[in-house]
């Protein structure tokens, strides 16, 4: 579903969307939602540096946002922010197929095992070429 990123004219489609009561939508239309509480995307690859940063600035524009969460898709790895009460943000993150994730905004715990139960994740990666590929 769409969302419209607050006052700033602009539209995101994130991965999943949560609303606690009821949904409102763009005049006319109830393909655009304007009041999510919790938003969530999986990073990739080729989305990953715009879902950080540049969409992270657009969904801060939504004033009933209250967390959002990036979810990694080679390793475990879940990063919770919050808005707090002063409009600060802070991070939470999950990091092991034991850990639990908190959505509070929503009621809802996520153990990572459930969140990466059909997942397979390959080899770590390496940034130093080993000395065979030399």
């Amino acid at each position: 579903m769409r969302v419209k990123a607050g006052d700033s004219g602009l539209y995101t489609y994130p991965d999943l969307a949560i609303v606690c009561g009821e949904p409102r939508f763009l005049e006319g239309t109830t393909a655009t939602l304007l009041n999510p509480i919790v938003l969530f995307e999986v990073l990739s690859p080729s989305t990953e540096n715009y879902d950080r940063a540049g969409k992270f600035l657009l969904y801060r524009q939504i004033e009933s946002l209250r967390q959002y969460v990036l979810i990694a898709q080679d390793a475990p790895l879940v990063e919770v922010r919050t808005r707090n009460a002063d409009e600060t943000w802070t991070s939470a993150w999950y990091e092991s197929l034991d850990d639990i994730c908190r959505i509070d905004s929503a009621g809802i715990v996520l153990p990572l095992s459930e969140i990466y139960e059909r997942v397979t994740f390959g080899p770590p990666t390496s940034p130093i070429p080993s000395a065979s590929a030399q």
